[in-house]
């Protein structure tokens, strides 16, 4: 059910996306610099693309941005868990030792009276 749920909407989501495009085929000038400045260094740095082309892959570095932003933001936190699971892995590790270093041994006394059933002989 949430399976066809997801491709409706990224059906949806495709077909808005390309109804935008094609909405906005103009082509625009993306320059580096402002006029002034770019005469006054000597390079004119101009490109240019339709209006969709720069609203598309201005969401998509924003997209970007944020993840790797995320994930500089989280690497304390992965850090602080893989150092948790080693703990524990080496803590479990001890466990099983001291468990089988304190486990009885068959010809203990204590076994041995259990055994007998509690007489003395």
């Amino acid at each position: 059910m949430f399976r066809y749920l997801r491709y409706l909407f990224l059906v949806l989501l495709g077909l808005s996306l390309i109804t935008v495009a094609l909405a906005n085929r103009g082509f625009v000038s993306l320059r580096l610099l402002p006029e002034g400045v770019s005469g006054f260094i000597g390079g004119d740095w101009e490109i240019r693309l339709p209006l969709f082309l720069v609203v598309f892959g201005g969401i998509v570095a924003g997209l970007l941005i944020g993840f790797i932003w995320e994930w500089l933001r989280e690497a304390r936190h992965r850090a602080e868990a893989t150092r948790a699971k080693r703990e524990a892995k080496t803590l479990e590790r001890e466990v099983k030792r001291l468990k089988t270093a304190t486990a009885p041994k068959p010809n203990d006394d204590v076994l041995a009276l259990l055994e007998d059933g509690g007489k003395a002989g």
